[in-house]
């Protein structure tokens, strides 16, 4: 299930202007992630530790050779773990409460295991940043369900910098404390951490799935309460546990739920959790203002926030000082020659110029970016398109767009700007373009997808005639070459399982320019099947072999590879490709001009490890 259209996602430098006019009209709900720069834990952190636990419990090993900050080690746990239905499957909500329980099975063993991993952590900018609203009243409470003391220490230290007098004095209650919180609901005593889960301290603390399937009555009851008179705005949070989410689902029957709105910070939009973005949903058709904040970590949404917020200049001045180092800043160059050979090739290529115009089409209805996608690929025509309510943004031949979208009444108007830098539309309709540029003329397949787009050479066609596979297999004979191996077929000895060589394309900023990144891969299709143990077993097959192919690929044998897949992404004209060669009178058309030279790097200064060989 997808966001609704309306759902806004957002950005902490949009966000902040409504922030500042009312912050204490926000309540806050704090997950692990939050708690991540602390040198916390986060849950995703502990599940990677529980499974490693339960590999070497289970198969023999020796936790001493088994390193879970390697992929290759991570891929060949989750594989094992799969195999034998230890867990539930990857990315399950119940995957962290299902290892906690298969690892430490006693309540007195979690307990420990949870005080030893808060105890290390020491509060972060984020949380002193976020102590000094509260400490000046512009947080009335908090919610979490983090064990660690990480808040109330942060608001402690910054209390003590105010006058008596002005000191927030933050009341903590866990679910051992219920009551607590609930005065403090019951007669608006603010500010309030109240923690849904426990406190690293407390007798009962949720973890496994019984403990997490309900949420304590009084403490649901607070969150649902404080729900109707604030706005919310959620961190670090995932959405994994089911009696959380039914509480805030809940909290949506509130005569007047969540006045201020919701906003739900997260890295990505495109990876929530289908709970989290059912409850946005329900929240939108409630009528609540709903939306998603893309922001990398904790620490940057506060920054950004404080940016706007006026405090006290000791609270000021603590926070400030305690701001980690700009992780960019320029480094002294060096003193010594530097190498005359590059050392390192990069797979990317600079794009030197990007579309800069789009069609803009009227629509007599709205239509979203999937809905419009499947419109034109049901027509059979060529081009690529992005919804803009009842616009469309798009490349390709007109009479061919107008044919397409002729049942929603379409109508040129014009042209529209591209500013991909800023408008997310913008960038997914020029990376579809980008894509079906570089496919163009060359043996290769685009595979659009959500995740990331690929390319991949093309299997021969059933009616390719004679002279099509000639020239086919003639451009594919400088990557057959560096490949030293078939880039299409059959995955020997299981009949059905399709391959295709490729490669990942992504379209990315770096350095103040957009760059074409590609990652060689082998890309299988298993045989379609509905059988989940069939689908499984297909899986297992599938990255078994494709581990084995790459294995043997080292350095020489890379630099091969991507020094072949250089001129197919650049192509045949001086690097100048064009999505579906549209007449200039007859449509706009998405041109791209790729530079053939690849990103190096080299030592910056010589040294005896450079000549080691």
């Amino acid at each position: 299930m997808d966001l609704e259209d309306d759902i806004k996602i957002t950005s902490t430098t949009k966000f902040l202007p409504k922030f500042c006019l009312n912050p204490a009209g926000f309540s806050w709900f704090l997950g692990a992630g939050a708690s991540a720069s602390s040198g916390i834990p986060t849950g995703y952190d502990m599940i990677v530790d529980f499974k490693k636990q339960l590999f070497c419990q289970f198969s023999g090993t020796s936790r001493k050779q088994v390193d879970s900050n390697d992929p290759l080690w991570v891929e060949r746990i989750e594989l094992y773990l799969s195999s034998r239905s230890i867990l539930p499957p990857k990315d399950d909500p119940t995957e962290y409460a299902a290892a906690f329980e298969a690892v430490y099975s006693t309540p007195e063993e979690r307990r420990a295991y949870i005080e030893q991993a808060v105890t290390k952590g020491t509060p972060s900018f984020a949380h002193r940043g976020l102590a000094a609203l509260i400490s000046n009243g512009r947080v009335p409470c908090l919610f979490t369900t983090n064990f660690d003391s990480m808040i109330e220490t942060a608001a402690t230290v910054t209390d003590q910098l105010l006058e008596a007098t002005d000191r927030a004095n933050l009341t903590v209650a866990g679910i051992d404390n219920a009551d607590r919180a609930d005065r403090c609901l019951r007669e608006s005593d603010w500010p309030l951490l109240a923690k849904v889960h426990g406190d690293f301290q407390s007798v009962d603390l949720k973890n496994t799935s019984d403990e997490l399937a309900t949420q304590d009555l009084k403490m649901r009851n607070v969150l649902t309460g404080a729900c109707g008179r604030f706005g919310l705005i959620v961190v670090g949070y995932s959405g994994r546990d089911q009696s959380v989410m039914d509480a805030l689902t809940h909290a949506l029957k509130e005569p007047n739920a969540f006045p201020s709105g919701i906003v739900w910070t997260c890295r990505s939009a495109s990876r929530l959790l289908p709970a989290v973005v059912d409850f946005l949903n329900a929240a939108h058709s409630a009528g609540v203002t709903t939306s998603v904040l893309e922001c990398h970590t904790f620490d940057e949404l506060i920054a950004d926030l404080l940016d706007g917020i006026a405090l006290p200049d000791e609270l000021e001045k603590h926070v400030l000082q305690e701001r980690p180092p700009e992780i960019n800043k320029p480094a002294p160059l060096p003193t010594g020659d530097h190498l005359n050979f590059p050392v390192l090739q990069s797979s990317a290529l600079p794009l030197v110029q990007l579309p800069k115009l789009a069609r803009k089409i009227k629509l007599g209805s709205p239509l979203d970016t999937r809905q419009a996608q499947e419109i034109l690929r049901a027509s059979q025509k060529m081009g690529a398109v992005a919804g803009i309510g009842n616009e469309l943004a798009a490349f390709g031949a007109d009479a061919d767009l107008l044919t397409a979208f002729a049942e929603q009444d379409a109508e040129l108007a014009g042209t529209i700007e591209l500013n991909i830098a800023e408008d997310s539309w913008a960038m997914g309709l020029v990376y579809d373009a980008l894509v079906r540029a570089i496919c163009r003329d060359q043996p290769l397949a685009p595979r659009l997808r959500r995740s990331g787009h690929l390319v991949v050479f093309s299997h021969a066609k059933r009616d390719e005639d004679e002279a099509t596979q000639r020239e086919r297999k003639s451009r594919q004979s400088g990557p057959q070459a560096a490949y030293s191996a078939p880039l299409t077929g059959i995955i020997p000895n299981h009949k059905g399982f399709l391959f295709n060589e490729g490669a990942r394309i992504k379209f990315d900023r770096v350095l103040d320019g957009w760059w074409c990144v590609f990652e060689p891969t082998t890309v299988v299709r298993p045989p379609r099947t509905e059988d989940p143990e069939m689908q499984k077993r297909n899986r297992g097959i599938v990255a078994d072999w494709t581990r084995e192919r790459w294995a043997r690929r080292y350095n020489n044998v890379w630099a091969k590879i991507i020094a072949a897949w250089i001129p197919l992404i650049a192509g045949n004209d001086d690097g100048k490709l064009q999505a579906f060669g549209v007449g200039e009178h007859k449509g706009i058309d998405a041109t791209f001009v790729v530079s053939t030279v690849p990103a190096w790097s080299r030592p910056s200064h010589d040294h005896p490890y450079f000549r080691r060989a």
